[in-house]
């Protein structure tokens, strides 16, 4: 079968495509032909980082795929040729909280092959049946994004009709968190320096949009926005470099959901105002595969249909990456595998 394989090379170059037997299930477990891959900022930052990485062999990257069964292993219970699925971004992960133990099993991170392959063999357990109003392209921005936004606002928050929801930016998280917010009667609010991605931000429900560049000090103009009261939930994408714009932003007593850093790891951030307005803080790491099937409930009752961008084809992986990094994109970049 055909795969693409972090190698030890500077930048992009770093994925190479190649070939791999092709694998077989054994007992309890599911074999997927992959119909489409979509990608993530994580997989950028480990693909330029894959000379340091020191691996003891080259890894398939991506973590989120959708595709059909087409073998089972002894013992399967669950799954049948034919079925729709899709892969969970820690495939042991199954209920409950996160362990330090999943860790080692995210796919396509440190030691375990990812999606980016023609073929993939998975603990049954690990694979979501996609809702049937989904093409696999929509149903592969599901694993880690989809998943991502729903804990982010209906598990480490409770996010309810009539709330307020701050969104930054308008990639794969936040869109179908702005999709999600607006299903469940939110009140949607996103932060673009983009013009154009502003209005189609409020094509899909959001009530306002904040220039960022434009507005330094957004997070009090969400405030003021919000009559003084403050969001009662904000999404937290950037990091250090916007975290005391999303606390500024915040309601007392509201949650944040902090998943991304995309301005950096560390940085100064005013921990006195976490206090004194009583906030809620809540790392958010993607889900269990519970939490990511009741993502599949709630868009079969909803209707909703993920923002793929762009598609490319498996030969243009090297270009989806490239076009990814550009920050060009609204929603999802997806490669189809053919």
């Amino acid at each position: 079968m055909n795969v693409y394989e972090l190698h030890a090379r500077e930048g992009f170059d770093s994925l190479v495509k190649g070939e791999r037997p092709s694998p077989r299930p054994g007992a309890g477990e599911v074999k997927v032909r992959v119909r489409a891959v979509s990608l993530n900022y994580r997989d950028i930052i480990l693909a330029k980082n894959a000379k340091g990485a020191n691996r003891e062999r080259p890894i398939v990257p991506t973590s989120d795929g959708a595709g059909e069964v087409v073998e089972v292993g002894p013992g399967v219970t669950r799954l049948r040729a034919g079925d729709r699925v899709m892969a969970a971004f820690f495939p042991t992960w199954h209920r409950g909280e996160l362990e330090e133990s999943h860790h080692a099993h995210a796919l396509g991170g440190g030691t375990t092959d990812g999606m980016l392959a023609q073929e993939v063999v998975l603990r049954e357990e690990a694979w979501v049946r996609i809702p049937e109003h989904l093409s696999f392209e929509e149903a592969a921005t599901l694993p880690c994004a989809g998943v991502t936004a729903y804990q982010a606002l209906f598990v480490a928050a409770t996010v309810k009709p009539g709330d307020t929801v701050l969104l930054q930016g308008t990639g794969g998280v936040s869109i179908l968190a702005l999709q999600l917010a607006k299903a469940a009667g939110a009140i949607p609010l996103v932060t673009s320096s983009s013009a154009g991605k502003r209005e189609r931000a409020k094509a899909l429900g959001a009530v306002e949009t904040f220039d960022y560049k434009e507005t330094p000090a957004w997070g009090e103009a969400v405030r003021a926005f919000t009559g003084g009261r403050g969001v009662d939930v904000a999404v937290e994408v950037g990091g250090p470099g916007t975290f005391d714009q999303s606390v500024a932003a915040l309601r007392f007593g509201g949650t944040m959901s902090i998943l991304g850093v995309l301005t950096g790891v560390r940085g100064e951030v005013n921990t006195h105002a976490i206090f004194h307005k009583g906030l809620k803080v809540h790392g958010v790491y993607v889900g269990s595969v519970a939490m990511f099937e009741d993502l599949g409930r709630a868009l079969s009752a909803s209707r909703i249909v993920p923002i793929v961008d762009r598609v490319f084809s498996f030969g243009e992986a090297r270009a989806a990456y490239d076009y990814l990094a550009s920050a060009a994109h609204f929603g999802k970049v997806v490669v189809r595998v053919d």
